[in-house]
Protein backbone atom coordinates (compact mmCIF):
# COMPACT_ATOMS: atom_id res chain seq x y z
CA UNK A 1 0.00 0.00 0.00
CA UNK A 2 1.55 3.48 -0.97
CA UNK A 3 1.98 6.19 1.60
CA UNK A 4 -1.03 8.25 0.01
CA UNK A 5 -3.27 5.00 0.36
CA UNK A 6 -2.52 4.57 3.65
CA UNK A 7 -2.66 8.08 5.31
CA UNK A 8 -6.35 8.12 3.78
CA UNK A 9 -6.94 5.06 5.57
CA UNK A 10 -5.37 6.73 8.45
CA UNK A 11 -7.67 9.81 8.28
CA UNK A 12 -10.69 7.38 7.58
CA UNK A 13 -10.09 5.53 10.54
CA UNK A 14 -10.40 9.17 12.66
CA UNK A 15 -13.05 10.11 10.79
CA UNK A 16 -14.89 6.98 11.96
CA UNK A 17 -14.04 6.73 15.36
CA UNK A 18 -15.01 10.89 15.91
CA UNK A 19 -18.29 9.84 14.26
CA UNK A 20 -19.02 7.35 17.06
CA UNK A 21 -17.48 9.21 19.90
CA UNK A 22 -18.86 12.32 18.75
CA UNK A 23 -22.24 13.34 20.77
CA UNK A 24 -20.51 11.59 24.06
CA UNK A 25 -17.42 13.54 24.08
CA UNK A 26 -18.78 16.75 22.90
CA UNK A 27 -16.91 17.15 19.63
CA UNK A 28 -19.60 17.69 17.27
CA UNK A 29 -22.34 20.16 19.13
CA UNK A 30 -25.13 20.33 17.10
CA UNK A 31 -26.72 18.35 14.31
CA UNK A 32 -28.06 21.03 12.17
CA UNK A 33 -30.30 19.35 10.02
CA UNK A 34 -31.77 17.16 12.90
CA UNK A 35 -34.59 18.01 15.05
CA UNK A 36 -37.28 15.38 16.99
CA UNK A 37 -41.00 15.70 17.64
CA UNK A 38 -42.27 16.39 21.20
CA UNK A 39 -45.55 14.68 21.61
CA UNK A 40 -47.18 14.96 25.08
CA UNK A 41 -50.01 12.60 24.42
CA UNK A 42 -49.52 10.72 27.75
CA UNK A 43 -49.99 11.06 31.59
CA UNK A 44 -46.21 10.37 32.98
CA UNK A 45 -43.92 12.68 30.79
CA UNK A 46 -41.42 14.77 32.78
CA UNK A 47 -41.86 18.47 33.52
CA UNK A 48 -40.54 20.84 30.06
CA UNK A 49 -38.11 22.02 32.32
CA UNK A 50 -36.51 18.59 32.27
CA UNK A 51 -36.88 17.88 28.37
CA UNK A 52 -34.63 20.80 27.79
CA UNK A 53 -32.30 18.87 29.37
CA UNK A 54 -32.94 15.50 27.62
CA UNK A 55 -32.50 17.24 24.19
CA UNK A 56 -29.92 18.61 24.44
CA UNK A 57 -27.90 15.60 25.39
CA UNK A 58 -29.03 14.40 22.10
CA UNK A 59 -27.45 17.47 20.57
CA UNK A 60 -30.73 18.33 19.04
CA UNK A 61 -31.47 22.24 18.20
CA UNK A 62 -34.96 22.00 16.71
CA UNK A 63 -37.98 20.32 18.01
CA UNK A 64 -41.53 20.46 16.58
CA UNK A 65 -44.84 20.30 18.86
CA UNK A 66 -48.28 19.26 18.21
CA UNK A 67 -49.78 22.61 19.84
CA UNK A 68 -48.83 25.99 21.19
CA UNK A 69 -48.62 24.75 24.56
CA UNK A 70 -47.29 27.61 26.77
CA UNK A 71 -45.50 25.95 29.59
CA UNK A 72 -43.19 24.33 26.72
CA UNK A 73 -42.76 27.31 24.51
CA UNK A 74 -42.25 29.48 28.26
CA UNK A 75 -39.71 26.95 29.53
CA UNK A 76 -37.61 26.76 25.99
CA UNK A 77 -37.14 30.48 26.01
CA UNK A 78 -33.37 31.50 25.79
CA UNK A 79 -32.25 27.70 25.12
CA UNK A 80 -31.43 28.44 21.09
CA UNK A 81 -33.93 25.88 20.70
CA UNK A 82 -35.65 26.16 17.50
CA UNK A 83 -39.47 25.21 17.47
CA UNK A 84 -42.37 24.35 15.18
CA UNK A 85 -45.64 25.12 16.48
CA UNK A 86 -48.93 23.51 15.35
CA UNK A 87 -52.37 25.28 14.79
CA UNK A 88 -54.60 21.95 15.72
CA UNK A 89 -56.78 20.39 12.90
CA UNK A 90 -60.08 21.29 14.51
CA UNK A 91 -58.79 25.11 14.80
CA UNK A 92 -58.42 25.19 11.36
CA UNK A 93 -61.44 26.48 10.08
CA UNK A 94 -61.88 29.41 11.72
CA UNK A 95 -58.43 30.77 10.78
CA UNK A 96 -59.51 31.20 7.22
CA UNK A 97 -60.80 34.57 8.53
CA UNK A 98 -57.84 36.71 8.89
CA UNK A 99 -58.94 38.62 11.99
CA UNK A 100 -59.01 35.11 13.88
CA UNK A 101 -55.59 34.65 12.45
CA UNK A 102 -53.87 37.43 14.17
CA UNK A 103 -55.78 36.82 16.85
CA UNK A 104 -54.14 33.41 17.27
CA UNK A 105 -50.72 34.54 16.23
CA UNK A 106 -51.51 37.60 19.17
CA UNK A 107 -52.53 34.81 21.46
CA UNK A 108 -50.65 31.84 20.94
CA UNK A 109 -46.90 32.78 19.21
CA UNK A 110 -45.78 36.79 19.43
CA UNK A 111 -45.99 36.73 23.30
CA UNK A 112 -42.84 34.22 23.25
CA UNK A 113 -41.03 36.20 20.80
CA UNK A 114 -37.96 36.69 20.52
CA UNK A 115 -36.83 34.79 23.50
CA UNK A 116 -38.79 31.71 22.09
CA UNK A 117 -37.22 30.54 19.14
CA UNK A 118 -39.98 29.80 17.10
CA UNK A 119 -39.15 29.20 13.23
CA UNK A 120 -42.01 27.73 11.74
CA UNK A 121 -46.15 26.87 11.88
CA UNK A 122 -47.76 23.88 11.10
CA UNK A 123 -51.33 24.34 10.08
CA UNK A 124 -52.62 21.47 11.11
CA UNK A 125 -51.47 17.72 10.44
CA UNK A 126 -52.02 15.19 7.80
CA UNK A 127 -55.03 17.07 6.64
CA UNK A 128 -54.70 16.40 2.52
CA UNK A 129 -55.53 12.13 3.96
CA UNK A 130 -58.00 13.25 6.76
CA UNK A 131 -61.07 12.81 4.70
CA UNK A 132 -62.68 15.79 6.15
CA UNK A 133 -63.25 17.86 3.10
CA UNK A 134 -64.49 21.06 5.14
CA UNK A 135 -61.17 20.63 6.61
CA UNK A 136 -59.29 19.97 3.58
CA UNK A 137 -60.86 22.80 1.63
CA UNK A 138 -59.89 25.43 4.44
CA UNK A 139 -56.41 24.54 4.97
CA UNK A 140 -54.89 26.79 2.36
CA UNK A 141 -57.21 29.67 3.14
CA UNK A 142 -56.43 28.83 6.45
CA UNK A 143 -52.33 29.63 5.72
CA UNK A 144 -52.58 32.07 3.48
CA UNK A 145 -54.98 34.36 5.82
CA UNK A 146 -51.56 33.36 8.81
CA UNK A 147 -49.32 34.22 6.06
CA UNK A 148 -50.66 37.92 5.65
CA UNK A 149 -50.77 38.20 9.28
CA UNK A 150 -47.41 37.22 9.69
CA UNK A 151 -46.28 39.87 7.18
CA UNK A 152 -48.63 42.36 9.22
CA UNK A 153 -46.47 41.86 12.19
CA UNK A 154 -42.70 41.66 10.56
CA UNK A 155 -42.44 38.10 11.38
CA UNK A 156 -42.36 36.47 7.88
CA UNK A 157 -38.67 36.54 7.62
CA UNK A 158 -38.38 34.47 10.58
CA UNK A 159 -41.24 32.01 10.32
CA UNK A 160 -42.37 29.83 7.66
CA UNK A 161 -46.17 28.23 7.28
CA UNK A 162 -46.95 24.87 6.13
CA UNK A 163 -47.82 21.76 6.52
CA UNK A 164 -46.94 17.66 7.33
CA UNK A 165 -48.44 15.65 4.56
CA UNK A 166 -48.75 11.74 5.12
CA UNK A 167 -47.00 10.02 2.61
CA UNK A 168 -50.41 9.20 1.64
CA UNK A 169 -51.33 11.77 -0.84
CA UNK A 170 -49.05 10.21 -3.22
CA UNK A 171 -50.73 8.23 -5.66
CA UNK A 172 -47.19 6.04 -6.49
CA UNK A 173 -43.63 6.26 -5.39
CA UNK A 174 -42.18 3.70 -6.92
CA UNK A 175 -39.79 4.15 -8.88
CA UNK A 176 -39.14 7.56 -7.34
CA UNK A 177 -39.14 9.36 -10.90
CA UNK A 178 -42.99 8.51 -11.53
CA UNK A 179 -43.91 9.73 -7.74
CA UNK A 180 -47.26 11.53 -8.19
CA UNK A 181 -50.22 13.02 -6.18
CA UNK A 182 -53.51 11.19 -6.02
CA UNK A 183 -55.67 12.70 -8.82
CA UNK A 184 -58.54 12.96 -5.91
CA UNK A 185 -56.48 15.98 -3.98
CA UNK A 186 -54.63 17.19 -7.40
CA UNK A 187 -56.61 20.67 -7.43
CA UNK A 188 -56.87 21.05 -3.57
CA UNK A 189 -52.51 19.59 -3.78
CA UNK A 190 -52.12 21.94 -6.79
CA UNK A 191 -53.52 25.29 -4.49
CA UNK A 192 -51.28 24.28 -1.47
CA UNK A 193 -48.37 23.97 -4.18
CA UNK A 194 -48.88 27.62 -5.36
CA UNK A 195 -48.47 28.69 -1.68
CA UNK A 196 -45.11 26.89 -0.83
CA UNK A 197 -43.88 28.37 -3.74
CA UNK A 198 -45.46 31.94 -3.62
CA UNK A 199 -44.10 32.16 0.07
CA UNK A 200 -40.69 29.90 -0.40
CA UNK A 201 -42.11 26.80 2.02
CA UNK A 202 -41.06 23.62 2.48
CA UNK A 203 -43.10 20.38 2.14
CA UNK A 204 -43.17 18.62 5.19
CA UNK A 205 -43.32 14.65 4.58
CA UNK A 206 -44.53 12.07 7.45
CA UNK A 207 -42.11 9.44 6.01
CA UNK A 208 -42.19 6.27 7.84
CA UNK A 209 -40.38 3.23 5.49
CA UNK A 210 -41.50 1.04 8.78
CA UNK A 211 -44.92 0.73 7.49
CA UNK A 212 -43.66 -0.19 3.75
CA UNK A 213 -41.86 -3.36 5.80
CA UNK A 214 -44.41 -4.12 7.84
CA UNK A 215 -46.81 -4.55 5.15
CA UNK A 216 -44.48 -6.83 2.71
CA UNK A 217 -41.44 -8.15 5.03
CA UNK A 218 -41.13 -11.11 2.30
CA UNK A 219 -40.21 -8.27 -1.11
CA UNK A 220 -39.31 -5.42 1.24
CA UNK A 221 -35.63 -5.93 1.91
CA UNK A 222 -34.82 -5.00 5.75
CA UNK A 223 -31.78 -3.97 5.22
CA UNK A 224 -32.98 -1.35 2.90
CA UNK A 225 -35.48 -0.05 4.88
CA UNK A 226 -32.98 0.28 7.94
CA UNK A 227 -30.50 1.67 6.05
CA UNK A 228 -28.07 -0.95 6.66
CA UNK A 229 -25.50 -1.94 3.64
CA UNK A 230 -26.94 -2.79 1.18
CA UNK A 231 -27.27 -3.33 -2.92
CA UNK A 232 -30.08 -0.82 -2.97
CA UNK A 233 -32.20 0.26 -6.14
CA UNK A 234 -31.87 2.01 -9.06
CA UNK A 235 -34.15 3.57 -11.03
CA UNK A 236 -34.74 2.48 -14.27
CA UNK A 237 -35.30 5.77 -15.51
CA UNK A 238 -33.21 8.14 -13.90
CA UNK A 239 -30.72 6.11 -13.25
CA UNK A 240 -30.10 7.62 -9.61
CA UNK A 241 -28.90 4.58 -6.91
CA UNK A 242 -30.76 4.75 -3.31
CA UNK A 243 -29.77 2.92 -0.99
CA UNK A 244 -32.62 3.46 1.76
CA UNK A 245 -36.30 3.83 0.91
CA UNK A 246 -36.43 7.24 3.17
CA UNK A 247 -34.53 9.06 0.28
CA UNK A 248 -36.69 7.45 -2.30
CA UNK A 249 -39.58 8.50 -0.38
CA UNK A 250 -38.38 12.00 -0.44
CA UNK A 251 -37.47 11.96 -4.12
CA UNK A 252 -40.74 10.60 -5.10
CA UNK A 253 -42.61 13.96 -3.40
CA UNK A 254 -40.43 16.10 -5.30
CA UNK A 255 -40.95 14.52 -8.41
CA UNK A 256 -44.46 14.59 -7.81
CA UNK A 257 -44.30 18.06 -7.56
CA UNK A 258 -42.24 18.65 -10.18
CA UNK A 259 -45.32 17.01 -12.64
CA UNK A 260 -47.04 19.39 -11.44
CA UNK A 261 -44.87 22.17 -12.35
CA UNK A 262 -43.47 22.73 -9.02
CA UNK A 263 -40.18 20.79 -8.62
CA UNK A 264 -37.86 23.79 -6.77
CA UNK A 265 -39.66 23.62 -3.29
CA UNK A 266 -37.79 21.73 -0.96
CA UNK A 267 -39.43 18.91 0.70
CA UNK A 268 -38.57 18.58 4.35
CA UNK A 269 -38.82 15.14 6.69
CA UNK A 270 -41.12 16.29 9.40
CA UNK A 271 -42.07 12.52 11.09
CA UNK A 272 -39.84 9.34 10.63
CA UNK A 273 -39.24 7.02 12.99
CA UNK A 274 -39.58 2.85 13.68
CA UNK A 275 -41.37 1.50 16.74
CA UNK A 276 -39.61 -0.23 19.82
CA UNK A 277 -42.35 -2.29 20.53
CA UNK A 278 -45.54 -3.82 18.71
CA UNK A 279 -47.89 -6.38 18.36
CA UNK A 280 -47.86 -9.75 16.85
CA UNK A 281 -49.26 -8.65 13.52
CA UNK A 282 -46.67 -5.50 13.43
CA UNK A 283 -43.45 -7.10 11.64
CA UNK A 284 -39.91 -5.31 13.02
CA UNK A 285 -40.88 -3.53 15.09
CA UNK A 286 -38.48 -4.33 17.75
CA UNK A 287 -35.91 -2.41 19.99
CA UNK A 288 -32.75 -3.79 17.71
CA UNK A 289 -34.24 -2.44 14.42
CA UNK A 290 -35.51 0.92 16.13
CA UNK A 291 -31.98 1.62 17.27
CA UNK A 292 -30.34 0.46 13.89
CA UNK A 293 -32.70 2.75 11.89
CA UNK A 294 -32.32 6.00 13.97
CA UNK A 295 -28.66 5.38 14.68
CA UNK A 296 -28.24 5.01 10.66
CA UNK A 297 -30.27 8.04 9.99
CA UNK A 298 -28.39 10.23 12.71
CA UNK A 299 -25.32 9.43 10.86
CA UNK A 300 -26.31 10.48 7.99
CA UNK A 301 -27.20 13.59 9.38
CA UNK A 302 -23.87 14.12 11.04
CA UNK A 303 -22.75 14.13 7.13
CA UNK A 304 -25.30 16.69 5.64
CA UNK A 305 -26.79 13.98 3.14
CA UNK A 306 -28.88 14.74 0.68
CA UNK A 307 -31.23 12.49 -1.60
CA UNK A 308 -29.61 11.34 -4.51
CA UNK A 309 -32.15 13.52 -6.44
CA UNK A 310 -30.53 16.84 -3.98
CA UNK A 311 -27.07 15.56 -2.73
CA UNK A 312 -26.25 18.76 -2.59
CA UNK A 313 -28.92 20.13 -0.41
CA UNK A 314 -28.82 18.69 2.87
CA UNK A 315 -32.38 16.66 3.52
CA UNK A 316 -33.82 18.22 6.90
CA UNK A 317 -35.55 15.75 9.33
CA UNK A 318 -37.37 15.49 12.37
CA UNK A 319 -37.35 12.16 14.28
CA UNK A 320 -40.59 10.85 16.15
CA UNK A 321 -40.09 10.97 18.42
CA UNK A 322 -38.79 12.13 22.11
CA UNK A 323 -40.70 9.91 24.40
CA UNK A 324 -42.72 6.78 24.43
CA UNK A 325 -46.51 7.84 24.90
CA UNK A 326 -48.68 5.86 26.66
CA UNK A 327 -52.12 7.63 25.88
CA UNK A 328 -51.82 7.01 22.27
CA UNK A 329 -54.66 5.22 20.67
CA UNK A 330 -54.16 2.30 18.53
CA UNK A 331 -51.90 -0.49 18.19
CA UNK A 332 -48.94 -1.01 20.48
CA UNK A 333 -46.40 0.52 17.88
CA UNK A 334 -48.15 3.56 18.19
CA UNK A 335 -47.21 4.33 21.89
CA UNK A 336 -43.51 2.95 21.10
CA UNK A 337 -41.79 5.37 19.20
CA UNK A 338 -40.16 7.46 21.77
CA UNK A 339 -35.94 7.83 22.38
CA UNK A 340 -37.09 8.30 26.06
CA UNK A 341 -39.09 6.86 28.37
CA UNK A 342 -40.94 8.92 30.61
CA UNK A 343 -38.21 8.70 33.59
CA UNK A 344 -35.53 9.90 31.10
CA UNK A 345 -34.03 6.87 30.27
CA UNK A 346 -33.52 5.66 27.00
CA UNK A 347 -35.53 3.25 25.58
CA UNK A 348 -32.37 1.88 23.63
CA UNK A 349 -29.01 2.93 23.55
CA UNK A 350 -27.96 5.09 20.64
CA UNK A 351 -24.62 6.11 21.90
CA UNK A 352 -25.93 9.39 22.75
CA UNK A 353 -25.90 10.57 26.15
CA UNK A 354 -28.99 9.97 28.49
CA UNK A 355 -29.49 12.02 31.82
CA UNK A 356 -30.31 9.91 35.09
CA UNK A 357 -34.11 11.06 36.07
CA UNK A 358 -32.43 11.90 39.30
CA UNK A 359 -30.44 15.08 37.66
CA UNK A 360 -32.36 18.08 37.56
CA UNK A 361 -31.88 20.39 34.23
CA UNK A 362 -30.76 23.01 36.33
CA UNK A 363 -27.18 21.06 36.97
CA UNK A 364 -26.82 20.23 33.12
CA UNK A 365 -24.38 22.84 32.78
CA UNK A 366 -22.04 22.28 35.66
CA UNK A 367 -21.80 18.52 35.40
CA UNK A 368 -21.25 18.89 31.76
CA UNK A 369 -18.45 21.66 31.84
CA UNK A 370 -16.55 19.59 35.23
CA UNK A 371 -16.53 16.66 32.87
CA UNK A 372 -15.87 17.96 29.44
CA UNK A 373 -12.17 17.92 29.44
CA UNK A 374 -12.01 14.24 30.84
CA UNK A 375 -14.17 13.43 28.00
CA UNK A 376 -12.30 14.74 24.73
CA UNK A 377 -9.01 13.21 26.61
CA UNK A 378 -10.63 10.00 26.44
CA UNK A 379 -11.77 10.25 22.79
CA UNK A 380 -8.07 11.06 21.78
CA UNK A 381 -7.01 8.42 23.39
CA UNK A 382 -9.36 6.64 21.66
CA UNK A 383 -8.29 8.40 18.01
CA UNK A 384 -4.53 7.18 18.84
CA UNK A 385 -5.65 3.40 20.01
CA UNK A 386 -7.60 3.06 16.63
CA UNK A 387 -4.58 4.43 14.44
CA UNK A 388 -2.12 2.34 15.50
CA UNK A 389 -3.68 -0.46 15.37
CA UNK A 390 -4.05 0.05 12.06
CA UNK A 391 -0.86 0.90 11.52
CA UNK A 392 0.69 -1.92 13.34
CA UNK A 393 -2.14 -4.25 11.08
CA UNK A 394 -0.02 -2.51 7.84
Amino acid sequence: MGFYNLLISILNVIILVLSLFSNELGFIQHVEALGINYGQVANNLPSPDRVIGLVSSLNITKIRIYDTNPQILLAFANTGIDIIVTVPNEAVPQLTNRQQAMQWLLSNVKPYLPATKISGIAVGNEVYTSDDQTLMVNLVPAMTSIQEALVQLNLDSIIHVSTSNSLAVLANSYPPSLGSFRQDIGPLMAQFLQFLATTKSPFWINAYPYFAYKDDPLRVPLNYVLMNPNNGMVDPYTKLHYDNMLYAQVDAVTFAMARMGYGGIEVRVSETGWPSKGDVSEVGATRENARVYNMNLVMRQFRNEGTPLRPKQRLEVYLFALFNEDLKPGPTSERNYGLYEPDGTMTYNLGLTTLKSDVPAASLSSSSASQGQKRKESGMLWILICTLIFLKLY
